[in-house]
């Protein structure tokens, strides 16, 4: 049941940590560590971190949760989005940061290898040939098994497989962000590259379990920052998801496990890696990477929730994506 991006053997279905550690809400780090326990006895095997979750922290607590169980896990982390005092971000691809990054990474990994090393976003100022070239250096140092990029364009994609083979991309995909289809996902199976959609559950948005602004918890950095889950923006795709989740009552199934099998339905090259800090989700979700879907059922749940009618952009700057 395990599927292949690129040359990279991995279970169905990945897991994401950043929740564990930040932006969702306050997170227990005892009921993380036993969340990605969890996950491996499931057959999970991809676990996907990145350097900025915390920033910092999030790489330590998976850290934590794998010792003495590597072996159990294609580790996958990102670098690339710097955190400033104060709150500012910037994009960083130069070879200095490339080099400097994988040391605290492979730290607070406690590990001396990643599995899947992701270009977290696109540098604006640095050609994508020189932050490949660096992250290959990377590989023949044996610190870096695969590399990836995050959110990158077509042309991005073809310009960095000619300086290294890309092992995978990652990107949003799922029922409410679908606009990869059209030329990046096309680009990527032409270069053999795997898929890995990150929020395949709209974050959170499409497992119905949230019906107002107030379901979220304080600081939430979707209500406080992205655009989909302010104001009439909110309203409006939550009351899109009550079509799915009557869709999934049919079935005997939840809303978020219909709209999961959705994304695992795009191919064998597709990874999904939802997030969650609870065991209860967890479950849920690996089980839906059991469900079939016909096609009727595909259809069906495609136009319970119409990408063209969702509200409101993923992110408030849409120029740091997809370049």
């Amino acid at each position: 049941m395990s599927r292949l991006l690129g040359e990279l053997e991995v279970g169905p279905q990945g897991l994401g940590c950043m929740g564990m550690s930040e932006f969702y809400g306050v997170g227990d780090e005892s009921e993380s560590i036993a969340v990605i326990h969890r996950a491996l006895e499931l057959g999970v095997t991809l676990l996907d971190t990145a350097d900025m979750y915390g920033p910092y922290t999030n790489e330590e607590l998976v850290g934590r949760a794998i010792a003495g169980r590597r072996s159990d896990v294609v580790l996958a982390t990102k670098f690339g989005i710097v955190r400033e005092p104060g709150g500012s971000r910037g994009i960083r691809g130069d070879r200095e940061y490339v080099r400097s990054s994988v040391e605290g990474s492979l730290k607070r990994l406690g590990t001396d290898v990643i599995d899947l090393y992701y270009l977290h976003r696109v540098p604006a100022d640095t050609p994508i040939e020189e932050t490949v070239g660096a992250m290959a250096e990377l590989v023949t140092e044996g610190k870096v098994r695969f590399l990836g990029l995050s959110e990158a364009g077509a042309s991005t994609l073809r310009r960095a497989h000619a300086v290294h083979p890309i092992t995978a991309l990652q990107s949003e995909w799922s029922l409410w962000s679908r606009d990869i289809e059209a030329e990046i996902v096309p680009t990527a199976r032409e270069l053999g590259i795997g898929l890995v959609p990150y929020s395949p559950l709209g974050r959170g948005v499409l497992t119905g379990r949230f019906t107002s602004a107030k379901d979220f918890g304080e600081g939430d950095f979707r209500v406080v920052a992205q655009p989909r889950f302010s104001g009439s923006n909110l309203d409006a795709n939550l009351k899109m998801v009550e079509d799915l989740r009557a869709l999934a009552a049919e079935r005997g199934v939840t809303a978020g496990q219909l709209a999961l099998a959705w994304v695992q339905h795009r191919g064998n090259d597709v990874v999904p890696i939802p997030g969650t800090k609870r065991i209860k989700y967890l479950e849920e979700n690996v089980a839906a990477a059991s469900l079939e879907l016909s096609a009727d059922d595909l259809a069906a749940i495609e136009a319970a929730v119409p990408a063209s009618a969702v509200a409101g952009d993923r992110y408030p700057d849409m120029s740091t994506v997809g370049r």
